[in-house]
């Protein structure tokens, strides 16, 4: 238990920022599927912009590594440009 005010209230923030950080991560991941599963080009092409964007922001908050942000913006990218 913690014995200072300055710990309970980091103890409290902590909590409300991993919350946070779990529910952009699982929401772009729903996105990440979402896109994977797209056949059509010019939807695909509009949801990557989206994607592409929330994955930025996520290695942006360290929430996900730079390396794995780029990693996974390649591979859609060539996904979507695999469409017909």
């Amino acid at each position: 238990m913690a014995n200072h005010k300055s710990a309970e209230k980091r103890i409290r923030s902590n909590e409300a920022k991993r919350v946070r950080n779990r529910y952009q991560a699982k929401t772009t991941r729903t996105f990440i599927k979402k896109l994977r599963t797209t056949t059509a080009k010019n939807e695909a092409e509009s949801l990557l912009k989206e994607v592409t964007s929330m994955i930025d922001k996520l290695a942006k908050k360290n929430i996900i590594h730079w390396k794995k942000a780029a990693n996974q913006k390649s591979k859609l990218t060539r996904l979507v440009n695999k469409l017909g």
